[in-house]
């Protein structure tokens, strides 16, 4: 048991779902007259898959890659879209967002594909995002992201931040944390959620007694461990990704900290990064996520039988991974709902959209391109599994740019 308590906190769910921003910015690419080459002639279409199956953010990525392919199976086999066969189309962004920029830019021009799902980094998806609006191409984003953004070309199916970090502050508050210490990777989305994290602190009458950074891949963490162990706060808030989580959590350990004296809540660690990390250096800290291997529902369980009978009874399933395998479903279901494959028919027919997903039903909002989520805050078991310890009980709103909390006035 943590030093937080893991009373039900329904009350926190009632505030977060009177959020619902719908502001929709284009990004800085100037309107495009892009022809599209997608083929429609034929039996099949193409669709590419762009993950890093190599570098840092491989141990999160591989996953997502595993089940974009397995839900292309899935509609494959229940007869393709609009009775065409999905043709993937695979490349690796190295964990390196020029990289990703560069492939995105093959798949849509050299290899003509409909659509891309892919990009975890926050930085990836920056670099990308010109790219698919200068080419009028679709690009369905996977991963829980610091908002404050949208794209008429991007489709977000993971957490925005009122979806996730909100709801984990609500927890942490109601639970009566009053200092927090920050860690996170030296880039776009640690740097803005804790400008988003410093501003709600302020208004609800929390001190933020640290504040540090580590370059992507990093591994020495023990001054930054032994900065969070002086400062004593009552909890830790990582926003840490890719392999400087084992490191970061191998050094907490070895430092003597531990869920009970300084509990982390991390909103990058899926069940996927658990197993590197090692149960017994992490064992009782807390997650904030949409979805969790152990969600108990028919829809879940169908899904994860399917993910170990196609890559191992060991593999466990996590957050990223369902999000960018509902995104695919999604996107075939906005696809048969326009009719066509065309970008302008498929986000006209967008609104509305839904999918009873494994993490419960989700439904696409036309304006802002992000999904209605659930939120979980989840405790790591001993079993390497996380489980529920608070949940919002119904779908939130998705509000990018927190327009419906006065504390973040300004930050957009």
């Amino acid at each position: 048991m943590t030093r937080l308590a893991t009373a039900s906190l329904a009350a926190l769910g009632v505030v977060a779902l009177s959020a619902c921003g719908a502001r929709v910015d284009s990004g800085s690419a100037a309107p495009t007259t892009a022809e599209s080459c997608v083929d429609t002639s034929g039996d099949t279409v193409k669709i590419g898959f762009l993950n890093s199956l190599s570098g840092t953010m491989a141990i999160s990525e591989q996953t997502v890659h595993d089940s974009l392919q397995l839900a292309a199976e899935e509609i494959n086999a229940d007869g393709g879209v609009l009775g065409k066969q999905l043709d993937v189309v695979s490349e690796d962004g190295q964990s390196e967002p020029t990289v990703f920029a560069e492939k995105a830019g093959k798949l849509i021009t050299s290899d003509c594909v409909a659509a891309v799902f892919g990009g975890w980094t926050s930085a990836s998806r920056k670099a990308m995002l010109p790219v698919f609006e200068s080419q009028d191409s679709l690009l369905f984003y996977p991963v829980q992201y610091e908002g404050l953004e949208s794209s008429p070309n991007i489709f977000y199916t993971g957490a925005t931040t009122n979806q996730q970090i909100v709801p984990a502050l609500d927890y942490l508050a109601e639970q009566g944390v009053t200092s927090l210490f920050l860690v996170g990777s030296d880039y776009v989305f640690p740097r803005t959620a804790n400008k988003i994290i410093n501003a709600y602190a302020q208004a609800h009458g929390i001190e933020i007694v640290g504040e540090e950074y580590a370059p992507l891949g990093h591994t020495d963490f023990s001054t930054i461990v032994n900065k969070v162990r002086s400062a004593d706060a009552d909890a830790v808030f990582n926003t840490l990704n890719g392999d400087s989580n084992v490191a970061f959590f191998k050094e907490y350990n070895n430092a003597g900290l531990s869920a009970d004296e300084m509990p982390v809540v991390s909103v990058s660690i899926a069940e996927e990064e658990v197993g590197g990390i090692g149960v017994k250096n992490i064992e009782g800290q807390l997650t904030a996520w949409n979805y969790y291997q152990t969600v108990d529902s028919p829809e879940n369980d169908a899904f994860v039988e399917a993910f170990k009978a196609a890559y191992g009874q060991d593999r466990p399933t996590s957050d990223p991974m369902e999000a960018a395998y509902t995104s695919l479903h999604l996107w075939a279901a906005m696809v048969e709902k326009a009719g066509s494959f065309a970008v302008d028919d498929v986000v006209a027919a967008a609104d509305g959209v839904t999918y009873d997903a494994p993490e419960g039903h989700v439904v696409v909002n036309g304006e802002n391109h992000h999904i209605a989520k659930t939120s979980l805050v989840g405790e790591i078991g001993a079993d390497g599994l996380i489980h529920t310890v608070w949940s919002s009980e119904q779908p939130i709103e998705p509000d990018p740019y927190l327009e419906g909390y006065d504390w973040a006035e300004g930050l957009s």
